[in-house]
Protein backbone atom coordinates (compact mmCIF):
# COMPACT_ATOMS: atom_id res chain seq x y z
CA UNK A 1 0.00 0.00 0.00
CA UNK A 2 1.24 3.46 -0.78
CA UNK A 3 1.79 5.66 2.23
CA UNK A 4 -0.82 8.32 2.96
CA UNK A 5 0.01 11.95 3.55
CA UNK A 6 -1.79 12.81 6.78
CA UNK A 7 -3.00 16.33 7.54
CA UNK A 8 -4.92 17.91 10.39
CA UNK A 9 -8.06 17.32 8.30
CA UNK A 10 -7.43 13.60 7.71
CA UNK A 11 -5.49 12.50 10.80
CA UNK A 12 -8.33 11.74 13.24
CA UNK A 13 -10.52 9.97 10.69
CA UNK A 14 -7.56 7.84 9.55
CA UNK A 15 -6.82 6.78 13.14
CA UNK A 16 -10.49 6.14 13.92
CA UNK A 17 -11.28 4.12 10.79
CA UNK A 18 -8.25 1.81 10.75
CA UNK A 19 -7.02 -0.81 13.19
CA UNK A 20 -3.27 -0.29 12.95
CA UNK A 21 -1.72 2.96 11.73
CA UNK A 22 2.00 3.66 11.54
CA UNK A 23 2.90 7.32 11.31
CA UNK A 24 6.21 8.75 10.16
CA UNK A 25 6.73 12.36 11.26
CA UNK A 26 9.28 13.80 8.83
CA UNK A 27 10.45 16.88 6.90
CA UNK A 28 11.95 17.27 3.43
CA UNK A 29 15.13 18.92 4.77
CA UNK A 30 15.84 16.00 7.15
CA UNK A 31 18.57 13.68 5.83
CA UNK A 32 17.71 10.72 8.11
CA UNK A 33 14.04 11.14 7.10
CA UNK A 34 14.97 10.85 3.42
CA UNK A 35 17.11 7.76 4.15
CA UNK A 36 14.25 6.14 6.12
CA UNK A 37 11.59 6.82 3.45
CA UNK A 38 12.43 3.83 1.18
CA UNK A 39 12.50 1.48 4.18
CA UNK A 40 9.08 2.78 5.28
CA UNK A 41 7.70 2.36 1.74
CA UNK A 42 9.04 -1.22 1.46
CA UNK A 43 7.46 -2.30 4.72
CA UNK A 44 4.25 -0.49 3.73
CA UNK A 45 4.14 -2.44 0.47
CA UNK A 46 4.62 -5.71 2.36
CA UNK A 47 1.72 -4.93 4.77
CA UNK A 48 -1.22 -3.73 2.67
CA UNK A 49 -3.68 -4.33 5.53
CA UNK A 50 -2.01 -1.66 7.69
CA UNK A 51 -2.14 2.08 7.07
CA UNK A 52 1.26 3.75 6.78
CA UNK A 53 0.91 7.50 7.05
CA UNK A 54 3.36 10.36 6.84
CA UNK A 55 3.08 13.73 8.55
CA UNK A 56 5.20 16.50 7.06
CA UNK A 57 6.09 18.45 10.20
CA UNK A 58 6.78 21.59 8.16
CA UNK A 59 3.34 21.54 6.53
CA UNK A 60 1.53 20.27 9.65
CA UNK A 61 3.12 21.98 12.67
CA UNK A 62 -0.12 21.62 14.64
CA UNK A 63 0.01 17.82 14.43
CA UNK A 64 3.69 17.76 15.29
CA UNK A 65 3.01 20.01 18.28
CA UNK A 66 0.02 18.00 19.44
CA UNK A 67 2.20 14.90 19.70
CA UNK A 68 5.22 16.70 21.13
CA UNK A 69 7.43 15.86 18.18
CA UNK A 70 10.79 17.46 18.88
CA UNK A 71 13.03 15.25 16.75
CA UNK A 72 12.51 13.73 13.33
CA UNK A 73 12.05 11.22 12.02
CA UNK A 74 9.69 10.05 14.74
CA UNK A 75 7.75 6.85 14.24
CA UNK A 76 4.46 6.26 16.00
CA UNK A 77 2.23 3.18 16.07
CA UNK A 78 -1.46 3.56 16.86
CA UNK A 79 -3.76 0.57 17.23
CA UNK A 80 -7.47 0.91 17.88
CA UNK A 81 -6.92 4.58 18.72
CA UNK A 82 -4.23 3.87 21.34
CA UNK A 83 -0.62 5.00 20.85
CA UNK A 84 1.44 1.86 21.45
CA UNK A 85 4.83 3.18 20.35
CA UNK A 86 6.47 6.51 19.72
CA UNK A 87 10.19 6.91 19.19
CA UNK A 88 12.48 9.31 17.41
CA UNK A 89 15.02 7.94 14.97
CA UNK A 90 15.01 5.95 11.77
CA UNK A 91 14.75 2.18 12.07
CA UNK A 92 16.49 -0.37 9.88
CA UNK A 93 14.07 -2.47 7.86
CA UNK A 94 14.29 -5.62 10.05
CA UNK A 95 13.48 -3.54 13.15
CA UNK A 96 10.50 -1.92 11.42
CA UNK A 97 9.25 -5.35 10.30
CA UNK A 98 9.54 -6.53 13.93
CA UNK A 99 7.68 -3.45 15.14
CA UNK A 100 4.82 -4.12 12.74
CA UNK A 101 4.59 -7.72 13.98
CA UNK A 102 4.69 -6.55 17.60
CA UNK A 103 1.79 -4.16 16.88
CA UNK A 104 -0.18 -7.06 15.38
CA UNK A 105 0.55 -9.24 18.43
CA UNK A 106 -0.54 -6.77 21.14
CA UNK A 107 -3.46 -7.96 23.26
CA UNK A 108 -5.65 -4.85 23.02
CA UNK A 109 -8.07 -6.11 25.68
CA UNK A 110 -5.14 -6.15 28.10
CA UNK A 111 -4.04 -2.67 26.98
CA UNK A 112 -7.56 -1.27 27.50
CA UNK A 113 -7.71 -2.92 30.95
CA UNK A 114 -4.36 -1.34 31.91
CA UNK A 115 -5.52 2.08 30.70
CA UNK A 116 -8.75 1.76 32.70
CA UNK A 117 -6.77 0.79 35.82
CA UNK A 118 -4.42 3.76 35.38
CA UNK A 119 -7.33 6.15 34.94
CA UNK A 120 -9.09 4.71 37.99
CA UNK A 121 -5.90 5.12 40.02
CA UNK A 122 -5.57 8.75 38.94
CA UNK A 123 -9.19 9.42 39.85
CA UNK A 124 -8.72 7.83 43.28
CA UNK A 125 -5.55 9.80 44.02
CA UNK A 126 -7.17 13.05 42.88
CA UNK A 127 -10.17 12.37 45.15
CA UNK A 128 -7.84 11.64 48.11
CA UNK A 129 -6.17 15.04 47.74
Amino acid sequence: MTTLNLTEDTFASTIESNGIVLIDFWAAWCGPCRMFAPVYENVSDANPDIVFGKVDTEAEPGLAGAFGISSIPTLMVVRDGVVLFSQAGALPEPALVNLVQAARDVDMEDVRRQIAEQQAGKSESAAAE
